[in-house]
């Protein structure tokens, strides 16, 4: 058995970005006085494209992207930062999310000039949004089963099937969605390519699915007889797994997935009274710093594997697994800490707190299941 299975290599944020943090945190403040407690809670999920484009009107969209494609060839690290301030901020960054976390980063990789041309300075800019199309009905967690196809045609391909849970279809402009173009779903993950696809094409039906908090984030997509060109394929044919894995670890890496919940916590702690401030709150909030702290370590340090070119799969699997499993706790802490219970009111904290406590169930799902999750690191420690 492998001596070391999972690297986690420290890595520090310089000082020369703290600058940098105070500007995101100076922008921040015009904005966080207008949001509920509800808007925040959404986190990264909040979705105004107003927001999206002012920040990238201070080129924080594609900070690390070739400025030949309209992105600012900044580092890494200058991105994490302000990633991080959003997120601590609750800020509403659902537009430009997953086209600056993902979507772009992969046109980037494997697309065509073209592609990189078109789509790139236009995310850049916080105006066109992505979602990610990968889930179906009977392809959840086994996403190597989906049965969606990519049928070849003169000088394009066919599509036809269905996407389940994807968020913000309802209000994004492209997908890249996996499809099936060879083989058959007892192949598992061969056979599959990724696919650009503008979701105003004919053939597309969009239907939101209600979620416990009475919103409309997740979305099934029905796929009938779309038509799209050759230049849509993204990447390699039947190159798709091994593209979306790539793509994955950064899903699962990043402070999305240790901050969703973290506004909860600065709101819980200005919360505590002479009552309520004993040891016992003393230790659960000591305790959940701590968390944040090492997740913060992981994630950082999973960053710079990702900037050397390298694909951490497990080490991004587990800081999934440990962040949105603390993420979920925080809203228990809430209560017992400050015995409130999650009612909605006209407060800040209690909007905040009754809005993660319909969400944060759903966490655990996002990016991967934990049992899929416990399966990466299983076999990362050679165990299967």
């Amino acid at each position: 058995m492998n001596s070391s299975p999972f690297r986690f290599p420290p890595f520090v944020i310089p000082d020369q970005c703290q600058a940098l943090r105070e500007e995101v945190r100076a922008f921040l403040a015009d904005y966080s006085n207008t949001w509920s407690g509800w808007d925040v809670g959404h986190s990264w999920t909040g979705f105004d494209r107003a927001f999206s484009r002012a920040v990238a009107q201070r080129g924080w969209i594609g900070m690390t992207w070739p400025k030949a494609y309209g992105g600012h060839e900044r580092s890494v690290v200058e991105r994490y930062v302000v990633v991080e301030e959003m997120l601590a901020a609750g800020a509403p960054v659902g537009a430009h999310w997953v086209a600056d976390r993902q979507s772009g980063p992969l046109i980037l990789r494997v697309g065509t000039e073209a592609q990189r041309q078109k789509l790139i300075p236009k995310i850049a800019a916080g105006e066109s949004a992505f979602c990610i199309g990968l889930s179906e009905p009977d392809s959840g967690s086994d996403l190597a089963s989906l049965r969606s196809r990519a049928e070849k045609i003169d000088g394009g391909w066919r599509l036809n099937g269905r996407k389940i849970w994807t968020t913000y279809a309802n209000e994004c402009d492209f997908m890249i969605g996996l499809f099936r173009s060879s083989g058959s779903p007892e192949q598992k993950h061969k056979g599959l390519s990724q696919f650009l696809i503008d979701l105003q094409s004919s053939g597309i039906e969009i239907n939101p699915i209600q979620d416990m908090t009475g919103e409309s984030h997740f979305n099934e997509i029905v796929f009938d007889n779309v038509l799209i060109a050759d230049e849509d394929l993204v990447g390699e044919e039947g190159n798709g797994w091994a593209q979306v894995n790539a793509e994955l670890t950064f899903e699962r890496s990043g402070p999305d997935r240790y901050l969703s919940s973290f506004p909860l916590l600065p709101a819980t702690v200005s919360a505590l009274t002479d009552d309520t401030n004993d040891r016992l709150a003393a230790r659960k909030i000591g305790q959940a710093f701590a968390e944040i702290t090492v997740l913060r370590e992981m994630s950082l340090s999973i960053l710079s594997q990702l900037s050397e070119g390298k694909t951490p799969l497990q080490e991004a699997a587990v800081t999934k697994l440990l962040g949105t499993t603390m993420e979920q706790r925080l809203p228990e802490m809430t209560r017992e800490l400050l015995d409130n219970s999650p009612l909605i009111g006209d407060d800040q904290l209690s909007q905040l707190q009754g809005y993660l406590t319909q969400s944060v169930p759903s966490f655990s799902l996002r990016g991967g299941t934990n049992e899929i999750m416990c399966g990466i690191i299983a076999r990362g420690l050679g165990l299967r």
